[in-house]
């Protein structure tokens, strides 16, 4: 579904979610406060994001939840476990359609059928963070949904990932 606005622009929800976090960052300096706006937004904004937050990089290799909106999440997750670690590891996007057909998959919820995991990457390379969104929905996620969440992640490292590097021990 598209809307109308102004001048003839046509924005998708997608377009319109990406408007609304670009408008609520905009003189956001503060890295928490960022992805818990990102991730508010994100689950509030689609009915298939079931579980949506961030997994940070608080030492090499390993990351632990951080802010997130759905049920309780895995706590710890070193980057050589599960779909978040591989994408971590890997810093490349998870696009996950059967989470049950990925052995390496953490069940940190047993209603979780897809998911995808974006890494957030700083200018020099490291893996800040990532974000996860699960659906209880099998291939729930679409090119729209993924582009979506690379752009936002994309965005997010550019712009507080070098401050972030800076605090990881073992990393700066």
């Amino acid at each position: 579904m598209s809307h109308v606005h102004g001048l003839g622009m046509v924005h998708t929800p997608h377009d319109e979610v990406r408007l609304r976090i670009d408008g609520l960052l905009k003189d956001e300096d503060d890295w928490v406060t960022a992805m818990a706006t990102v991730v508010c937004e994100l689950h509030h904004a689609f009915d298939h994001f079931h579980w949506t937050g961030f997994y940070r990089t608080v030492r090499p290799e390993h990351l632990k939840v951080g802010p997130y909106q759905g049920g309780h999440g895995c706590l710890d997750i070193p980057f050589d476990q599960g779909i978040c670690g591989a994408a971590a590891r890997t810093a490349t996007t998870q696009d996950v359609p059967d989470v049950h057909a990925r052995p390496e998959h953490i069940a940190c919820s047993s209603s979780t059928n897809s998911e995808v995991v974006v890494p957030v990457t700083s200018p020099s390379g490291h893996v800040i963070a990532v974000l996860d969104v699960d659906s209880d929905d099998p291939a729930a996620f679409d090119g729209d949904d993924v582009a979506l969440l690379e752009s936002i992640c994309s965005t997010l490292g550019e712009r507080y990932g070098e401050a972030v590097v800076a605090r990881i021990p073992g990393l700066a």
